[in-house]
């Protein structure tokens, strides 16, 4: 069925970028226009982008001084430019479905929108709250301080308030009704991160052992890995391992990785955007992380018939089964987690029954085109909904 209307993505994030954030709503507007649906990315540098820079810049000073100040200054001009983008974008746009990247961005539209007709629909990444993610050790605020209370507000104004929501996990729908109940009342589906398979699978020298990717940050948690890699070694086991991402713990990172002697064993390997089409270069997917809403990196590497070894942690849980695809390790442990990893990496039979669950498990439940024609529909309900009450209000008049 063709569809002439309109999906207008809004996010606070630069339009390109490496984040899950970003491979979300690329693969569901790939999805989507192949439908006939016009598809958008407006974001705060849409509008007036040479005033993006005195405006963001003094954030990263601010970051340094005052830290609960510098999340007030990015939220809120972030959130100043991209409604004046919404508005310019839905002007002219007419009925369409604004499908927003997280609550700020909701707001935006909200306020940038001319008329019912134009559906806003909330996807929800975050873990809990955006204030949350914000308060997690190490990062800018405390969960008793007014600029955490600030956000939450936000959220308790905004979400009930959108048109519809989008979770990626039932844990991230748990999450949030925990503490906003209000949010159920939202018309919602629940509908897992996905991407494309690869048109042809690549032909990949072997590059090493292991890979895992994310921000180089605390909640990623790549300390613990190269405190397992370091115990299996001590066991006569020298596993290979390729991290991607970059972040604040490089540093940290890359004089962990000589304190436990594993150069040349571990390469920190930065951003890349092709890192799909390195994945079948790698035996396993390993994945550390202790607080996540989902794993869109998880997804990929089983779309390359890697097998994965990940924390149990709820989210995680919900996209791998322990035994089949995954392997779950504890995360205070390195010892124990060392020992699990090593059994698999060591049993070539085991590896390849991971292997192949992966594969199958990708194409049955993340594939593109299990999970684009739901998203689709549930977008597409969102501005018919709207026409059809267009209708009734007219009929009535």
């Amino acid at each position: 069925m063709e569809d002439s209307g309109a999906l207008i993505v809004a996010t606070n994030f630069r339009e390109l970028g490496s984040t899950g954030v970003h491979t979300h709503f690329y693969q569901v507007a790939g999805y989507v226009e192949q439908f006939g649906t016009r598809v958008s990315v407006v974001t705060p540098f849409s509008w007036a982008r040479p005033l993006t820079y005195p405006a963001f810049g003094p954030r990263l000073a601010l970051y340094r001084l005052w830290p609960s100040a510098s999340v007030v200054w990015y939220r809120h001009w972030h959130e100043v430019f991209l409604r004046r983008a919404l508005r310019r974008e839905l002007a002219t746009a007419g009925d369409c479905v604004v499908y927003a990247q997280g609550p700020l961005e909701a707001r935006a539209a909200l306020r940038a929108r001319t008329g019912p007709g134009q559906r806003v629909v909330l996807a929800v990444h975050f873990r809990t709250s955006q204030a949350d993610e914000y308060a997690e050790p190490g990062r800018e605020l405390s969960r008793d301080g007014r600029v955490f209370q600030a956000i939450r507000q936000v959220e308790r104004d905004v979400i009930p308030r959108v048109d519809r929501i989008v979770y990626v996990t039932n844990w991230a729908r748990d999450a949030l009704v925990s503490w906003l109940p209000e949010a159920d009342s939202v018309p919602s589906t629940v509908i897992s991160n996905f991407v494309a398979p690869l048109a042809e699978p690549p032909s990949v020298e072997p590059l090493a052992d292991l890979v895992t990717a994310g921000r180089l940050d605390d909640r990623k948690n790549h300390r613990f890995l190269l405190e397992v890699l370091r115990r299996a070694a001590d066991a006569g086991h020298r596993l290979t391992l390729d991290i991607y991402g970059e972040g604040p713990l490089r540093r940290d990172l890359r004089r962990q990785i000589a304190s436990l002697g594993l150069d040349g064993q571990v390469r920190l390997r930065g951003v890349r955007r092709d890192l799909r089409h390195l994945l079948p270069g790698y035996k396993a997917y390993v994945h550390a992380a202790y607080a996540e809403t989902a794993s869109l990196a998880i997804i990929e590497a089983m779309a390359a018939g890697l097998p994965i070894v990940a924390g149990g942690i709820g989210p995680i849980a919900e996209l791998v089964e322990d035994g089949a695809e995954a392997r779950f390790w504890p995360l205070d442990d390195p010892a124990k987690a060392a020992d699990i990893l090593v059994r698999m990496m060591t049993s070539e039979l085991e590896r390849s029954a991971a292997s192949a669950a992966a594969k199958m498990r990708f194409h049955r439940d993340y594939d593109a085109s299990v999970l684009g024609p739901r998203i689709r529909s549930f977008l597409l309900s969102a501005r018919l909904s709207a026409a059809a009450g267009a209708a009734k209000v007219t009929e009535k008049s």
